[in-house]
């Protein structure tokens, strides 16, 4: 049974952003913005996303 996934796009700048949040984009796998990344959806990923939601967007796949 394949997992569920999902996209994550950078659409603003880590600039003027604390260190945490900059850690969680480093760890999400994005760095600048219209960065695209796919997924895992699972906990972790989202609790991740919760931490710097102002700064991406997410597409169900």
């Amino acid at each position: 049974m394949s997992e569920k996934t999902i996209k994550v796009i950078q659409v603003r700048s880590i600039i003027g952003g604390t260190k945490k949040q900059k850690d969680t984009i480093k760890a999400l796998g994005l760095g600048r913005p219209n960065h695209k990344v796919e997924l895992k959806d699972n906990a972790c990923t989202r609790g991740q996303i919760r931490v710097v939601q102002h700064l991406v967007k997410v597409e169900e796949l």
